[in-house]
């Protein structure tokens, strides 16, 4: 069954509003970034800037992420064109492609770019990606995978479909998930089965 434009606006509305705004989601970035770089020294207002600023220099995954932030907020605010530009960038500079409908909360760390986020996707807080991972679609389905808070997900995992990754679990370098993960779990292999919790 086909939406009528206006339930399309509704659905796209509804969906930018998840996202969360630059002034809480940035701050989280910069944090959970320089703990897993082991640079953390606590922020200030003016180390913030100064760390998001260096960030953006020395990361490339950090740079894509941000202008993937700023994407985000500039579609939900209705600006035209400059979101498109902003996920040209981010594709350009950084190798990493996180379609539209993905709403990322605060706090992801992407340790470096090659990563590819489409569908409708959610990825919870103080995940951290590792290089050539893709979080997709199964043909046919526009819904991807929901990603819980703190997930570390491998180098080259494809984690594929409308399934849940539990809060807490570790999917394993080239592992392929199409079933759902618990909560604390560990995953690996292809197709993924459970390793140790």
């Amino acid at each position: 069954m086909s939406q009528s434009p206006s339930e399309r606006r509704a659905f796209w509305r509804e969906l930018r509003a998840q996202h969360p705004r630059l002034r809480a989601a940035l701050p989280a970035d910069v944090r959970v970034t320089l703990i897993h770089r082991g640079e953390w020294r606590g922020l200030t207002p003016v180390s913030f800037v100064y760390q998001l600023v260096r960030l953006c220099l020395v990361s490339d995954a950090f740079l894509a992420q941000v202008l993937y932030r700023v994407k985000a907020r500039l579609q939900a605010l209705g600006v035209p064109l400059l979101p498109r530009v902003a996920h040209r960038l981010a594709i350009i500079t950084g190798q990493v492609m996180i379609g539209d409908p993905v709403v990322v909360r605060p706090g992801l760390y992407l340790l470096h770019g090659q990563v590819v986020m489409d569908g409708l996707i959610v990825v919870g807080e103080g995940a951290v990606i590792a290089p050539f991972t893709t979080l997709g679609l199964i043909a046919g389905d526009v819904r991807g995978p929901t990603i819980g808070d703190d997930v570390h997900i491998g180098t080259g995992a494809r984690i594929l479909g409308p399934i849940t990754i539990g809060d807490g679990a570790r999917v394993g370098a080239n592992a392929v998930v199409i079933h759902d993960v618990a909560a604390g779990a560990t995953v690996g292999g292809v197709p993924a089965r459970v390793l140790g919790r």
